[in-house]
Formats: structure tokens, sequence, C-alpha cells
């Protein structure tokens, strides 16, 4: 990575992850685009609790996975690339 443009490559992965779910999420509806939704969700189904007496801390993450999401993230790297 080049040096001063870390924060504009995490920048592109960020946008690349979001749009490419949104389009995911609307290409459900199109029978031609319904390919792009296809994906898989992994994580934690419940939340991960410790009880420390005055502090309680929740854990919890899940990702949801779409072709359209990989090609967003493979459109922001090559866009990066290109900048």
């Amino acid at each position: 990575m080049r040096e001063g443009k870390v924060w504009l490559f995490w920048i592109l992965l960020f946008a690349g992850i979001i749009l490419g779910g949104l389009l995911g999420q609307l290409a459900q509806s199109a029978p031609f685009l319904s390919w792009m939704a296809y994906g898989q969700s992994f994580g934690l189904e419940q939340p991960l609790n410790l009880d420390l007496g005055i502090l309680n801390l929740t854990f919890g993450i899940m990702f949801n996975l779409n072709v359209a999401s990989i090609i967003g993230v493979l459109l922001a790297m090559f866009i990066y690339r290109k900048v």
C-alpha cells in the first residue's frame, strides 16, 4: 500500500462493501439480477454477555456476505489501484 493513502483504501473498501450489499438487496426483486443477492450470513447468532458485577459487556458480530458485496470490494480495489 502506498504511504499516506491508507485512509483512501479503507474508505473505498467500506464504500464497496456497503454499496455492494445495498445493490444485492435491491437486486433480489429483479429476476434477472437475483443471482447478485446469493450469499451467506455468519457470525455470533446470540450475543456473548460478560457480567463483571459493576460492568456488563456484550459482544456480537454478524457478517452478511453476498455476490454483489464481493463485486463491490473488487471494484473498490480496482479503483484504488487506478488512483
